[in-house]
Order: C-alpha cells, then structure tokens, then sequence
C-alpha cells in the first residue's frame, strides 16, 4: 500500500468571509468539523481554494490556529504557505511550524519564472529551515506558468521532509514519470478531482479535494474501494460524480465551490476580488447538478 502522510481524501477548504469581506473564523471553524467529520483526513488550509492570495499573511496565521483547535488530531492540518518568494515561504512556514500543525503547502513560485534549479533551490532552502514539518509540494502550472518536471520532483523527493506533491499538471504521463523517479515512501495526490481514480492506478495515494466540500464521504468510499481491489464500485461512484467534477470547475475555483457551498446554507460568503460571484446562467447549471446528485 502507498504512504498516505496525510490521509486518501484531503479537503482544500475554502476560507469563509463575512459580509463586510473580513475573515469568518467561528464559520471557518464549523466547517472544518463537519469536513472531518464527513470523510475528510485532512484540510489543506489556505490553498488556491482558501483564496490565499488575497490574504494577509496575519489572517493566514490565525486560520492556521483556528482550525487546528477546531480539528486537534482529528485530522491532519496542511498549512498554505507558499510564496514565489523564498523568504516570504520561509518565514510563514517557520511561524506555522510553531502550531504543531501536520505539513506544509508549498506552492511553484509564480510570475517570476524560475527554471528547474531555482526551483529545487527554493523547495530545498524551505524544508531545511523547517526540517520536522513536512512538506506536500504543489504543481499546479496553469496558474503559475512554470512546470516542476519530475527530475526535479525527483530530486526532492531525496531530502528527508518533502514526503508529497499536489499534482495538478493534468498530465498523467508526468504523473506516471513522478512514480517512477521516486521513492515508494513518496506521495502523489491528485491535484484535480476528476484524475482521482486514474491516479490511483499508477499509484497515487489520494487527492487533495475541491469536491469533497460536498463529496466527501464518497470520495472516500471511491478510494478505499479502489485500494480494497473493487474496482466496479470505484469506477461507478467516479461516474456519478463526473458532473459535479465538471460543475465546480466551470470558471475559476474557488468560485462555483462557494456558490455550491452557499446554496446549500454554509454562509461562506462572496469572494475577494479579483474574484467575482458565479455568473446566473452558470449558477442555474450548478443548481442542476447539485440537485440531480441530491446536494440540495
């Protein structure tokens, strides 16, 4: 069986505001409970679906803290602190590494490009100043134009704290490469809901979930069928939730997870701008498939 260092079904949950934009904590620790509590084995928090780029770095930190109270061992806490600045990455990660929280999230530097060794450089100078936290790197090279080819994943993957990648390249042949540069020790989760179940089957150890706000019980169920050889039932449950998979990436995340999320009572909240609320003829296809799954 593959190393799951941080659970099969990871939620990155959303970060809920209030109506005057600020941070809603005493929501943000509700749902985190009902998250865990509904097939969740952990929360990235502050990811690309917690909005994390219009957050202040103190927000981040009292969400970190927020959570982690909520949830205690329940489940295993990700914090988000990536930056396309080294230093900035460092010094989030070593105050969020003072939480007693489970990992880190560290995002490809963005816009500024970097080519394969200053990536490596800036992976390796984070989990060397946090060597007891580890550390789940994030490919996700649609939103920061620069790919993490898998010799340099590779090469990561020898330093002792960097246990993990978020794969959200979309591409299964660079996936099939990862597995088969690194150790078995070595996590690979799927960054995209729908390359879930074919991620499995090169040996992935879960995913780290936009739809498991509203799935996840059955994500998890789909993946403990897989690894338990029921294969049918997985590939079933994968073709039921193939709409919904669709639905919540029809314009930019995290904007119809909020929508779903707010339809179904969750006062999570609009988004920061530059985000925007969920076009009506949009919404009105989202309302459809919730309802067909019985989401609403």
């Amino acid at each position: 069986m593959r190393e799951t260092p941080f659970g099969r079904v990871v939620t990155a949950m959303v970060t809920p505001f209030a109506e005057d934009g600020s941070v809603d904590y005493v929501v943000a620790e509700k749902l985190a409970v009902h998250l865990v509590e509904n097939g969740s084995d952990g929360l990235v928090i502050c990811g690309t679906t917690g909005e994390s780029p219009t957050l202040s770095w103190s927000e981040e930190y009292e969400l970190f803290q927020v959570v982690k109270q909520a949830v205690g061992d329940r489940a295993k806490i990700i914090a988000g602190t990536g930056s396309n600045s080294t230093t900035e990455a460092i010094a989030a990660t070593e105050k969020a590494a003072k939480l007693n929280l489970d990992g880190s999230l560290q995002v490809v530097p963005y816009y500024n490009k970097p080519p394969q060794l200053g990536l490596y450089q800036h992976f390796k100078a984070i989990a060397e100043a946090c060597p007891d936290l580890p550390m789940m790197l994030y490919n996700v090279p649609g939103r920061t134009s620069r790919n993490l080819d898998p010799e340099t994943v590779a090469n990561l993957a020898q330093i002792d704290n960097i246990v993990a990648i978020k794969d959200a390249s979309g591409d299964l042949e660079q996936a099939c490469k990862i597995r088969c540069l690194t150790p078995s020790n070595f996590a690979i989760y799927s960054g995209e809901d729908v390359l879930t179940l074919p991620l499995l089957t090169i040996g992935s150890s879960g995913v780290v979930s936009v739809a498991s706000h509203l799935v996840g019980n059955q994500m998890q169920s789909m993946i403990q069928a897989f690894v338990t050889g029921n294969n049918q039932q997985a590939t079933t449950i994968q073709l039921q939730l193939f709409p919904l998979f669709q639905a919540l990436f029809m314009t930019t995340n995290p904007i119809p997870i909020k929508a779903a999320l707010n339809l179904q009572g969750w006062k999570v909240g609009k988004l920061r701008t530059p985000l925007c609320e969920l076009q009506l003829d949009l919404l009105e296809n989202l309302k459809i498939v919730l309802q067909e799954l019985k989401l609403i």
